[in-house]
């Protein structure tokens, strides 16, 4: 099969026939094999029961609903698992993604060898409360991970089929798939500007400060998790040795200054000064950090993944 289009969604009733019909229409313009997966996010709406009927009328149409509202990552997680096609598609179900764009996408995979291809809409249709926090996050998301898009949340991206087999997304991670991507060893990463339309039918699912600031928690996890989850040691032992050795340093001087440069009329005991009190919280804090490392440490190596490793290839 040559493309899958995973589709996740949340109460876009209006918006589906309008789009599978134009998916097909492109889809067997270029002789294209294809499938369509919805996955429906716990919609409110009818919208489980247009896909079932979408279904009856086009063989390539799947789906997947779920019982409750699990989130974007979990909808597009489970798509991904189903996903048959050499390039795996993902585009929003409101219309704002082009379907006209998967010819060009599929290109960039297949022929120019890119191993995930991210949409970037250049220019928007979205309200000020949704553009003002995607460009902060956009700019912060390029600072801390190295790789440099323009539009990280953009829901319009391609993949070859073992970037989506290679990854494991949850909670919101799916704004930081092509950062997950390259830590899976997946390193060719390439953009394309993709046309963005105005949104036809409801209103956007998503509130633009809340992604933001829950963007930049994922962000912070998501850096810590990749680089120090199977060696947690690294981390904390590096930060407790240093906060240890930093109230050891302040302990000597201040017994130092007790000794050496003690006014008798005017002195005070060690313990009344407020760097004998900050050296003993740096000593304590320093102790327990390292002793948060070697907890992580017993808990990574009795993990059931803990040698679980991505291999590109094998000889039989």
């Amino acid at each position: 099969m040559d493309i899958s289009i995973v589709i996740p969604l949340l109460n876009e009733e209006e918006s589906l026939p309008e789009l599978s019909q134009w998916i097909a229409r492109v889809m067997d313009a270029n002789n294209f094999s294809y499938e369509i997966i919805f996955v429906d996010d716990g919609s409110k709406d009818t919208s489980w029961k247009v896909i079932n009927e979408l279904a009856d009328q086009n063989p390539n149409i799947r789906g997947l609903s779920f019982q409750r509202n699990y989130g974007k990552a979990a909808a597009l997680n489970e798509g991904f698992k189903a996903a048959n096609g050499d390039v795996v598609i993902t585009m929003d179900a409101d219309l704002q993604d082009s379907p006209e764009e998967a010819p060009g996408l599929y290109k960039m995979i297949m022929t120019d060898g890119f191993d995930l291809v991210s949409g970037w809409k250049k220019k928007r249709y979205d309200p000020l409360s949704k553009t003002i926090p995607t460009k902060l996050f956009n700019w912060a998301t390029r600072k801390m991970t190295g790789i440099y898009l323009h539009d990280f949340n953009c829901g319009l991206k391609a993949y070859r089929n073992n970037v989506v087999k290679s990854i494991e997304i949850y909670g919101e991670m799916h704004r930081y798939i092509p950062v997950l991507a390259k830590q899976a060893g997946f390193k060719n990463i390439g953009e394309k500007v993709v046309q963005h339309q105005a949104r036809k039918f409801g209103t956007t699912k998503f509130g633009g400060w809340e992604r933001f600031i829950n963007g930049f928690l994922d962000l912070m996890s998501i850096s810590f998790v990749t680089r120090f989850g199977k060696r947690p040691m690294h981390f904390f032992g590096t930060m407790g040795i240093l906060s240890f050795l930093v109230g050891m340093l302040t302990t000597l001087y201040v017994i130092y200054e007790k000794i050496f440069h003690n006014d008798r009329l005017h002195s005070r005991g060690i313990t009344e000064k407020p760097a004998f009190y900050l050296a003993l919280v740096a000593i304590v804090v320093g102790s327990q950090m390292f002793l948060a490392g070697f907890l992580g440490e017993l808990i990574s190596r009795s993990s059931s993944d803990r040698n679980y490793y991505q291999i590109k290839d094998r000889i039989k």
